[in-house]
């Protein structure tokens, strides 16, 4: 086994704070949760009582998504 595939399958889980998906986005607070409410952006993972984060592939492939439909 390739020692680096092992990384390349832990950055798929690298995680992020709602500072960095705003940033990966472009998009607010509320958007981002309006969005996860409706179904149409990844959920945030908790971590403990008041602590969640996202899996930032998630929210790339999110991102990518939109651009592939913006673009046909």
């Amino acid at each position: 086994m390739n020692p680096y595939d092992h990384r390349k399958t832990l950055s798929q889980y690298q995680l992020i704070r709602l500072p960095q998906v705003k940033e990966l986005t472009g998009l607010g607070k509320s958007t981002i949760y309006r969005l996860i409410d409706e179904g149409d952006f990844p959920k945030q993972v908790p971590l403990g009582a008041r602590s969640v984060v996202w899996v930032k592939s998630q929210v790339e492939d999110w991102c990518l998504s939109k651009v592939k439909l913006a673009h046909g």
